[in-house]
């Protein structure tokens, strides 16, 4: 692992986030919404409180929490063309999103709400690196403020999320170990890795690849140590933005 500084686009250093906001209830109509922006990418989150349960699940006191994922055509740099017009979703979109629902069950009492299911929508307005962690981070704020919706309306007594839970991109560039990976970065990495953390530091999911060539033990750890870092910045983010908007 190099021990060179990388030049960073601002002259962000290392171990830095991009600059991280959070708006809380943009949708008029969601019971739960977050647009979360880190740096340039941007993601509209939304939940919504639907009573219809996958069938598999009624009779089970249980709740339910999903996740959709998706890019508008103008995202990126060219257009994309809408998946319903190609007849369906990619497996990279089937994947993020199934990562979105997985983290967000995680931190949440399943049997605290009633047999309802929460559904959130991720809906990437501009890309540039890390829409995932983005999505993952935002849908949070967006289910805590439908839980807090769904309180206020007595539908249920207490939060059924357990902890914060928040995601963020590591890579190693150029030698490297970077925290929060945008385009430029992600597309030139030689080790591309996605953190899903709690707020206590547990770990909900890791993905990592090597791009270039297998990475080293040391070289991992490095990664996860900004990881770390970078998740309980955006847990404090998170928690500010809730305090914020009451909740």
């Amino acid at each position: 692992m190099s021990d060179t500084p990388v030049r960073r686009l601002g002259g962000r250093p290392a171990d830095a986030l991009r600059p991280v906001s959070f708006a809380m209830g943009v949708s008029k109509h969601a019971e739960g919404s977050c647009l979360v922006k880190f740096g340039d990418t941007h993601v509209l989150c939304t939940a919504t409180v639907d009573e219809q349960l996958p069938g598999w699940l009624k009779g089970s006191g249980k709740g339910w929490v999903t996740a959709e994922y998706g890019m508008l055509p103008r995202a990126t740099n060219t257009r994309t063309a809408r998946e319903a017009t190609k007849g369906g979703q990619s497996g990279r979109t089937q994947e993020i999103q199934r990562l979105i629902g997985r983290a967000l069950r995680a931190v949440t009492d399943l049997r605290s709400f009633g047999e309802v299911q929460i559904r959130l929508d991720c809906d990437v307005l501009q890309a540039d690196g890390g829409t995932r962690t983005a999505s993952v981070t935002g849908s949070y704020l967006a289910l805590a403020q439908a839980f807090g919706t769904m309180k206020r309306l007595g539908a249920i007594s207490r939060n059924p999320l357990r902890e914060p839970v928040a995601a963020v991109s590591c890579g190693l560039v150029k030698g490297a170990a970077l925290l929060d990976l945008d385009y430029s970065e992600d597309s030139t990495a030689q080790a591309d890795s996605n953190f899903v953390l709690t707020g206590s530091g547990k770990i909900v999911e890791v993905q990592g690849t090597a791009e270039d060539h297998p990475f080293e033990d040391a070289e991992f750890q490095a990664l996860m140590k900004l990881a770390h870092k970078g998740v309980a910045e955006l847990v404090a983010l998170q928690k500010a933005a809730l305090q914020a908007a009451g909740l």
